[in-house]
């Protein structure tokens, strides 16, 4: 996918940015940067997307996303009410190879780092003991300068390096380096994240980018390697699983509210990515948070 190239600028005597961002709703559209970026959420819910993927997020949420890695964080509908008292809040960190020294990763001791950089090109999900142990320190980065804050962003790396708690989010690498079509494909998916719970047509997109409505849809494949309504689909089943999550509403009523005409098509297309019905989704995942406790 085509993406804007954006990056947090560094002060002089830095040589990687820590930044503590606190907003009614995460303003950055679907962009990239040279840098790799390690971005915990702390505060609010809604939907990342990191490559050809697309997940919830919620506080806890830990990424490490690697270099020109095109991504973006969605909040929830109720982030943008005008009277929402919400927060959205994160710690972000960029950084470059050469942060950590012209040879650093260049010593037979950085192995693992270089093992973990080449793996980041596809963006990992850090979990368990990991995510904790990298959370608490990075709250710690932002309250340090100096040499002290560089020694804490090598000790991050190690044990990202070391650890095995981690998951590949976008199923293949994706550059995002195409400064010809910015904006483009953060149209499309405002658009679609402001209207999947109602009837989307192709037209009615393509018109968003003065498009006919042949030449986006084979734009739209072009790039993300789906097709514009499956990109759709996706993102609808995505809510349909939070939703069941929560268990707030009958497997009917989320059918409709996630934009599917009726239920029959919303049990096959559900069965289709997940390879079970939307009933036994809901029933694993309370079968699984009942023993977890």
């Amino acid at each position: 996918m085509e993406a804007i190239l954006e990056h947090l600028p560094k002060q002089q005597e830095e040589s990687f940015v820590v930044k503590s961002f606190d907003y009614r709703y995460f303003p950055t559209p679907w962009h990239y940067h040279p840098e790799f970026e390690l971005v915990l959420v702390t505060s609010s819910t809604g939907k990342r997307y990191i490559g050809d993927q697309i997940s919830d997020f919620a506080p806890g949420n830990l990424a490490l996303i690697g270099p020109n890695l095109p991504h973006t964080y969605h909040n929830d509908e109720q982030y943008y009410h005008r009277s929402s008292r919400l927060r959205a809040r994160s710690i972000v960190v960029h950084f470059l190879e050469r942060s950590l020294g012209a040879d650093f990763l260049s010593l037979p001791e950085s192995e693992p780092l270089r093992n973990l950089f080449a793996h980041a090109a596809r963006g990992l999900e850090i979990r368990g003991k990991t995510n904790r142990a990298v959370t608490e320190r990075m709250k710690a980065l932002v309250n340090i300068n100096g040499l002290a804050r560089w020694l804490k962003l090598v000790e991050i790396l190690h044990i990202l390096a070391e650890t095995a708690e981690y998951s590949f989010i976008s199923r293949m690498p994706v550059s995002g380096q195409n400064e010809k079509e910015d904006g483009r494909m953060a149209k499309v998916m405002d658009y679609v994240l402001k209207h999947f719970a109602t009837e989307i047509r192709v037209n009615d997109v393509a018109r968003q980018l003065n498009m006919a409505d042949n030449s986006f849809s084979r734009y739209f494949s072009q790039r993300t390697r789906k097709t514009f309504m499956s990109f759709v689909n996706e993102v609808r089943l995505n809510h349909a699983c939070k939703l069941l999550i929560e268990n707030k509403l009958s497997v009917a009523q989320i059918c409709f509210e996630c934009g599917f005409n009726n239920l029959s098509n919303f049990n096959k297309h559900f069965k289709e990515r997940y390879r079970e019905t939307p009933l036994t989704y809901r029933k694993q995942y309370i079968l699984y948070a009942q023993k977890s406790m």
